[in-house]
């Protein structure tokens, strides 16, 4: 066999490809990665495409024991990696061979890492993508996060370059941030004094922050109505229900529903907020659908025109 044993599977680890696309319509989420930066960045220091599947760690605790010569790589969170007891550095490629003990530890700042293998993690799809949402039980192993002996598949040995990423451009994650915000169509639900009242508060993750969505606390922020006929919800959306206290929606999110939305969080910020743990602080600032695409498009550009450096 070819793959990796799961010794300890740590607090929340699950099976993530880049998202469950097209399925709406049935009531199926996207799921994938919160922070698909973290996740891209981890698939091409192993010199795979960017969507290949990878395992996102949620606070650390994984150990695994590999029955295969490989390269792997942790991005994201600040969880310290060691391979057979000594530390390695993050964004960076390592080779490893059969019997050797791979360990993540718990975070010190940020909360998802990312580890891919060269080749990917070898997972059967369901509805076009290996992403586990735990919530509808579908993807990874029949929906689940990793549990103890469980054993993920890889291809046989291949050669791979390995690469490792400059510590000037790995993402800082602070636990007191900016979020940029497009107001949405029903913006107009709320008045003036409210929308100054929650783009000038400061708001704090509480601990029921997880992969369907971030409630926050802070100032209430009251719409003109309690509620709305069930409807789509994009990736991002920042729902106002009654008690007046935010909840931005993440990758797991339910596909409909009926609280007014003052408006969305572009998906960089989704991915630095899915980074903060409870208790961190955040506050939000409005921008433009132009000036979320320019980011969008800068971020992209970004991504493509950072060289890493080769560590074969």
């Amino acid at each position: 066999m070819s793959g990796f044993k799961v010794i300890q599977p740590g607090l929340m680890t699950l099976i993530q490809d880049a998202g469950r696309f097209g399925h709406h319509r049935i009531g199926l989420t996207t799921g994938g990665p919160l922070d698909a930066l973290a996740f891209k960045w981890a698939n091409r220091l192993v010199d795979n495409p960017i969507n290949t599947t990878a395992l996102e760690i949620s606070f650390g605790g994984l150990v695994l024991e590999a029955e295969t010569n490989a390269q792997i790589v942790l991005a994201g969170a600040e969880m310290p990696l060691k391979i057979n007891g000594i530390e390695q550095d993050r964004w960076h490629a390592h080779k490893i061979k059969a019997g050797d003990k791979i360990e993540v530890g718990f975070s010190a700042q940020g909360a998802r890492a990312y580890l891919a293998v060269s080749g990917g993690f070898q997972v059967a799809h369901s509805f076009s993508s290996s992403a586990t949402v735990t919530r509808e039980g579908i993807g990874g192993f029949t929906g689940e996060k990793l549990q103890q002996g469980d054993y993920l598949h890889c291809q046989a040995p291949v050669k791979h370059k390995g690469y490792r990423l400059p510590e000037q451009h790995r993402p800082d994650y602070a636990d007191n941030i900016t979020l940029r915000v497009i107001a949405g169509y029903q913006q107009h639900a709320f008045s003036d004094y409210q929308k100054r009242l929650f783009f000038s508060s400061e708001y704090k993750v509480t601990d029921r922050a997880d992969r369907m969505g971030y409630r926050l606390a802070g100032p209430e922020v009251k719409p003109s109505f309690d509620g709305i006929l069930s409807e789509g919800i994009c990736h991002g959306a920042i729902q106002i229900p009654a008690d007046g206290q935010p909840i931005v929606l993440l990758n797991d999110r339910q596909t409909i529903g009926g609280y007014p939305k003052i408006g969305s969080m572009i998906a960089m910020d989704t991915a630095r907020m899915a980074q903060l743990l409870p208790g961190s602080r955040i506050s939000f600032d409005e921008i433009t659908i132009d000036d979320a695409h320019n980011l969008h498009c800068l971020a992209h550009i970004r991504f493509n025109n950072t060289e890493p450096e080769s560590v074969d």
